[in-house]
């Protein structure tokens, strides 16, 4: 019988063993992954930009959209002068759009190689977190110096809870690292729990009472194609969520008194 275990998708398998100085450096299917999404990501880019022309073909259109789509998401939300930011944003919201859309696939080729979400692991989105905020402190200070901290005193507050406000927006601060990681791993991972959970069920009642097993697994089996349209629009709208967090973030840098 099929392994209906849901968790066990999320599970890192090395699949070319290399250990140097003591340190497990072994290359596993998160790393595939990781570089299969960049790998993809420039090819599919170049492909669409290698024959540029007036009248763009269907995936000049696409690779524009898409740049037109993050470039207007930081003017909106940051201002004209955030667009500094652009190629950082952009490469944030097409790895983790396309990392999320590489987790949908069922299977791949090869031994390990099973669908794997890497934006599904908590290591991987608290590095792209942590990336975003590192930026925002090291940019704002360079730019702003000391100016910096009024991100941490807001205009027009009276001054008898001026120092409490102050402490929440520290701790606000403090805190994105963990809500901007947190929000893009749950999703993720709660997400594709729920589609092997509803996909077991088909598996364990055609296994368990043979052919009217099957039949009563259509109800499971149409609440799973529901489940999968919708992780699609999941995947797509947590890497807007991200990267639109990432502007908001990186505004603050730019503008601290704002």
């Amino acid at each position: 019988m099929a392994d209906t275990n849901p968790i066990k998708q999320f599970e890192v398998h090395e699949l070319v063993p290399f250990e140097a100085f003591g340190l497990n450096l072994a290359f596993t299917n998160s790393s595939f992954f990781m570089m299969l999404t960049t790998v993809l990501t420039v090819v599919l880019f170049m492909l669409a930009m290698s024959s540029r022309a007036l009248v763009p073909n269907r995936a000049q259109s696409v690779a524009e959209i898409i740049y037109g789509f993050v470039a207007d998401m930081l003017r909106s939300t940051a201002g004209p002068d955030a667009l500094r930011f652009f190629p950082f944003v952009f490469t944030l919201f097409i790895f983790i759009l396309v990392a999320n859309m590489l987790g949908m696939f069922p299977y791949f080729p090869g031994p390990g190689l099973h669908s794997f979400t890497i934006t599904s692991h908590l290591i991987v989105t608290v590095a792209l977190a942590m990336l975003v905020w590192l930026t925002v402190i090291i940019y704002g200070v360079f730019k702003n110096g000391p100016k910096f901290l009024k991100l941490f005193v807001p205009s027009g507050v009276p001054a008898y809870i001026l120092p409490f406000v102050s402490l929440i927006e520290v701790i606000s601060f403090i805190s994105r690292p963990i809500s901007h990681s947190v929000r893009l791993f749950a999703n993720m991972l709660a997400g594709h729990i729920l589609l092997k959970v509803f996909a077991g069920f088909i598996v364990m009642l055609g296994a368990g009472l043979g052919v009217g097993g099957y039949v009563l697994g259509i109800a499971p089996f149409a609440m799973t194609l529901g489940l999968t349209a919708l992780e699609f629009l999941v995947a797509f709208l947590q890497a807007y969520v991200f990267a639109i967090l990432t502007c908001i973030y990186l505004s603050d840098a730019l503008h601290p008194g704002h």
